[in-house]
């Protein structure tokens, strides 16, 4: 299996438009992030995590052949408004797969409804097939999917655990019940927003503490805002198993 982190910044990327911040004014690449999302890439296929409004720039940077499947967690603009710039996979394979809880696809065909439509559907509009999910494991082409349920304040969110790897953005709180869902986890990628507390996210302190937590082999931390710091700064003081991860990175399991 291996993970390619599209994007690992926060609902406004870094830079922030207009910001003056040091951060979002770094020459670092790693300190350039696009929305968060990651691609799995599993015996031939491609299944994709989120897809936000960054989508068509991370698959010119990631040259990517065939989607196989959107698995998404929730249904913030910053993780679903690429949809309709997945044409191109549609034009050549067809209706794509897509996974989400029953909230968040009621809400995908309000925003896109011309995409779910099947009464006169424009003929340039893609396809996707729906498949609602629940809080309990399902299969794609013989992998097992296990949805993992915590909130992002009072919002309802999926991460994923897929085999080994274990993928939680836009984590608050989280029951333990849930937690012991990723027991064994090799390779975990959770929520590190800023340093200062949030309402909605793991700050670093707390991102720490809930690997230390779940004991995985390595952890890797997303869903990054300026406010955390310099890439390279934050990464020296990480324990020798956590790592910040930067957009394009790319990880085997």
């Amino acid at each position: 299996m291996e993970v390619i982190f599209l994007g690992t910044g926060t609902s406004q990327g870094i830079p922030i438009i207009g910001s003056k911040h040091p951060v979002c004014l770094s020459k670092n690449p790693k300190d350039k992030r696009l929305r968060v999302s990651v691609l799995v890439k599993w015996e031939g296929n491609n299944i994709l995590i989120d897809c936000g409004p960054d989508f068509r720039m991370q698959m010119l940077t990631n040259p990517i052949e065939k989607l196989d499947a959107i698995l998404y967690t929730h249904e913030h603009n910053d993780h679903t408004a690429g949809l309709d710039d997945i044409r191109p996979f549609f034009f050549r394979q067809g209706d794509i797969p897509v996974f989400a809880h029953k909230r968040v696809l009621n809400s995908l065909r309000k925003r896109f409804e011309y995409i779910f439509t099947s009464t006169n559907k424009y003929p340039g509009a893609p396809g996707v097939i729906e498949n609602e999910i629940e809080n309990k494991p399902f299969f794609f082409n013989d992998l097992k999917i296990i949805p993992i349920d915590y909130k992002h304040n009072r919002l309802q969110v999926f991460g994923f655990r897929l085999k080994d790897f274990a993928y939680l953005t836009d984590l608050k709180s989280i029951e333990e019940k849930e937690i012991q869902k990723l027991d064994g986890v090799k390779v975990l990628v959770v929520t590190a927003l800023r340093i200062e507390p949030h309402h909605s996210h793991l700050n670093l302190e707390e991102a720490l503490a809930f690997i230390d937590r779940v004991k995985p082999e390595r952890a890797y931390l997303t869903h990054i805002s300026h406010l955390l710091g310099f890439h390279d700064q934050v990464q020296e003081k990480l324990p020798e198993n956590v790592f910040l991860a930067y957009d394009n990175l790319e990880i085997t399991l």
